[in-house]
């Protein structure tokens, strides 16, 4: 009987905070200055509720918890000028971002962002730090229509990169970014920030769970060896079939 192997990966899609960009800290920094524009004191208690999700789905979730009567419109505004500003002055890369990034564009994978964020703040950071050379795609909130934990985000991101779903790797730190990247049929490797969340809550969720984003050349490196060992092994199986 035969095993059909997950195929080797050819794409890998980052989500941009927490994965690439160290801005997780800075969100409860971002949004206290959001709500206190509307009279309420935040201290970061809604972190992990809206957390890696779309701006929409989080302002939406801090009208709920605040009882604001705000537009949710004019709130995602809002937030996402406050982050163009955070995240020109303020947030910066994680270590080791440039050499994994370059250590699998060594491998000839595609490589490509899709975030949540808005262009105007994950751009210019990408461009800052120089990591847009290394991305075919880049794909941020405004250009679909629902946002992390849906899938169109990642799905938009493949079809831009000419890359089966089932061919790309996913990289995310929240929960519901890999709700998006399953429900785009994507497999994950989560790298969880143990400074807002428990590792244990990942386990049963991602494919692959990384300490840092140092762990993906070699998680790469051995999916690859894996299919070709198999492929080997298929290969010289049906040739013994053929001679019997």
């Amino acid at each position: 009987m035969w095993h059909i192997m997950p195929q080797a990966f050819r794409a890998v899609i980052f989500d941009l905070d927490g994965v690439l960009a160290d801005s997780e800290p800075w969100w409860n920094n971002i949004d206290a200055t959001l709500l206190a524009e509307y009279g309420v004191t935040y201290r970061g208690e809604y972190h992990r509720n809206v957390l890696g999700v779309s701006y929409q789905l989080a302002v939406e979730f801090y009208k709920k918890a605040f009882d604001l009567s705000v537009p949710t419109e004019e709130m995602m505004r809002r937030r996402g000028e406050i982050a163009i500003n955070f995240f020109a002055s303020r947030i910066g890369l994680f270590p080791s971002t440039k050499q994994v990034l370059e250590e699998l564009r060594q491998m000839n994978l595609r490589l490509a962002v899709g975030t949540s964020s808005v262009s105007a703040s994950a751009r210019p950071f990408l461009d800052r730090h120089g990591l847009t050379q290394f991305c075919q795609v880049i794909v941020t909130g405004e250009e679909v229509e629902y946002g992390k934990p849906h899938p169109d985000i990642y799905l938009r991101a493949a079809e831009k990169l000419g890359v089966a779903a089932a061919a790309c790797l996913v990289i995310e730190d929240a929960l519901s970014g890999i709700a998006a990247a399953k429900a785009a049929k994507m497999r994950v490797a989560a790298i969880p920030d143990t400074r807002f969340v428990d590792p244990r809550d990942y386990q049963k969720e991602a494919d692959y769970i990384l300490r840092s984003l140092k762990e993906l050349p070699p998680l790469v490196r051995n999916i690859g060896r894996i299919n070709t060992a198999t492929a080997s092994a298929a290969d010289h199986a049906r040739g013994s079939d053929s001679l019997k």
